[in-house]
């Protein structure tokens, strides 16, 4: 009598394809495994853990470094000598690359959970070794180019620091269903005990990383400074031209309590507003003077210089994308901008009682005021009838005669000094990059009454940070973004944030040990 065997039926595992398909290309039953994964793919698996955690900290920097995207591009225009907007394309490569990156992460840790074999196809492996390459290029060019951007991750972490703890927090809560799953699968004691003791030493760091973390805005709000006041980055250069009278007007309309400025000095000594070395990226000059469009911006006369348009570039590159929020009439203002002098400049800011300050470039040896360029503005700032106590004066050379002359000056000094080194020159006043100095030498130099105005900043969170730490004022080209600041984006006490980190803590612990206890 024959006996026969009943079928074996197999359920389908559709969601177990998809992630070894798409992450191994097994899309079949029999060519999944649950054997050990390989020494090669171990390797692979850690190849990837590690592009995963370069790409994080790389996202993290763009996303940070929104607040200094304009002076990125400047620097790539100085390179190039074309105004473009390059974070777009690094912008997009970068999310493209995380995204994907982060995707296949994702798809390990499934294979992992499920005591599947990693085994990540070619395909995959080539797109991650491209990803990591590409990172590792950007980082070494942003290095050479940029360096100092990179202070931008400790400052923002003052900011985010608390909020991305709990997250990491949460993630590594999360991971202890694997781990345990792991662990209780393992045959061997030794690898037990390694995972366990290397995942309780990575909790074991979130948990007392509070410890080393600080902020400004962890404080008693009864010891809050005075809201800083906002200085406008050369007028608003995100809704007008910059260095353009109707930029310097439109930052007034923001409430701005002063106005910074970028000061060159022509060939019969008129100091006239200009950021760039030349004139071609915000004026005509190859349009009036085809020949001359390369020559510095000092090398022209006033006369020269008020026949340049120094508006209709702005509505035609539109490099802050604002040009499509204006209204015809401000399109009609800002067409019709010239090139602005540092005289009108002043009557402006003598007109709205507001405080001016300016970078005055030396001109080359070969130039006309090269020796007289003090004088020259001096007498410029005389003219305009300013009141002294509202000019912020930072030339280092021939402060004294300058002090002898105009007394009611504020002295200001653009390089990092001591408190006491600054006492002695009489200066009273310091103006830096934000990432120049630390929350505690702004403390001491407020306790040595030295006012510190720190530029260029544009995001709230940095404004928020500036303003826990104690500066009196920031110089920034997005005034009306910052109007919108009443008070900083977020403020703890000690006890509350003690709090939210213990509790957080004892949530995940009691979360990990019942997961552990359950598998």
């Amino acid at each position: 009598m024959v006996k026969h065997q009943p079928l074996q039926v197999y359920e389908r595992q559709l969601c177990l394809s998809c992630i070894t398909g798409i992450y191994g290309c097994r899309w079949k039953r029999y060519q999944r495994s649950h054997d050990d994964t390989t020494k090669w793919e171990l390797l692979w698996s850690l190849i990837l853990l590690f592009t995963f955690s370069l790409l994080l900290v790389w996202s993290y920097f763009w996303w940070e470094a929104d607040n200094d995207y304009n002076e990125f591009n400047w620097f790539l225009y100085n390179h190039s000598g074309e105004w473009t907007d390059g974070t777009v394309p690094i912008l997009a490569t970068t999310a493209a690359g995380f995204t994907y990156v982060a995707f296949l992460m994702v798809l390990a840790l499934c294979h992992v959970a499920l005591g599947q074999q990693l085994n990540l196809h070619w395909l995959h492996k080539i797109g991650v070794t491209a990803a990591l390459l590409t990172t590792v290029v950007g980082i070494i060019s942003v290095s050479q180019t940029w360096g100092q951007e990179w202070d931008v991750i400790p400052i923002s972490l003052q900011a985010t620091g608390p909020f991305l703890h709990v997250g990491a927090l949460a993630a590594a809560t999360a991971l202890s269903w694997i781990v345990a799953g792991q662990v209780a699968r393992a045959e061997k004691t030794i690898f037990q005990v390694v995972v366990v003791l290397l995942y309780l030493s990575v909790l074991l760091g979130l948990y007392v990383l509070p410890f080393y973390i600080t902020s400004p805005c962890i404080m008693d709000p009864s010891t809050l400074k005075p809201r800083p006041e906002v200085f406008g980055h050369q007028g608003a250069p995100v809704l007008a031209p910059e260095n353009t009278l109707w930029s310097f007007q439109r930052a007034l309309q923001m409430n701005v309590t002063g106005l910074e400025a970028d000061v060159t000095i022509s060939v019969d000594g008129v100091p006239f507003l200009m950021h760039d070395v030349t004139l071609r990226r915000t004026t005509d000059v190859e349009k009036v003077f085809p020949d001359r469009e390369r020559n510095e911006a000092s090398q022209f006369n006033w006369t020269d210089l008020q026949q340049l348009n120094a508006g209709q570039w702005f509505l035609k590159d539109d490099p802050f994308w604002t040009v499509n929020t204006m209204s015809l009439q401000e399109k009609n203002l800002t067409a019709k901008q010239s090139v602005c002098s540092l005289e009108q400049l002043l009557k402006l800011a003598s007109y709205h009682n507001s405080t001016v300050v300016f970078r005055l470039r030396r001109p080359p040896p070969e130039h006309p005021c090269y020796t007289t360029w003090i004088n020259d503005t001096l007498e410029a700032v005389q003219d305009s009838g300013v009141l002294q106590n509202l000019v912020m004066w930072t030339p280092d050379d021939e402060r004294a005669q300058v002090k002898q002359l105009a007394p009611g000056f504020i002295q200001t000094s653009l390089v990092k000094r001591s408190p006491e080194y600054l006492h002695r020159s009489g200066i009273s006043r310091l103006l830096l990059r934000y990432n120049q100095v630390s929350t505690s030498e702004i403390i001491d130099y407020s306790r040595n009454n030295i006012s510190l105005t720190l530029y260029t900043v544009n995001e709230p969170w940095l404004y928020s940070v500036l303003w826990c730490s104690g500066v009196s004022s920031v110089s920034s080209e997005v005034p009306h973004i910052l109007r919108k600041v009443p008070y900083p984006t977020w403020l703890l006490r000690p006890n509350e944030y003690c709090l939210m980190w213990v509790s957080a803590d004892l949530i995940s612990f009691a979360v990990v040990i019942g997961i552990f206890i359950l598998q």
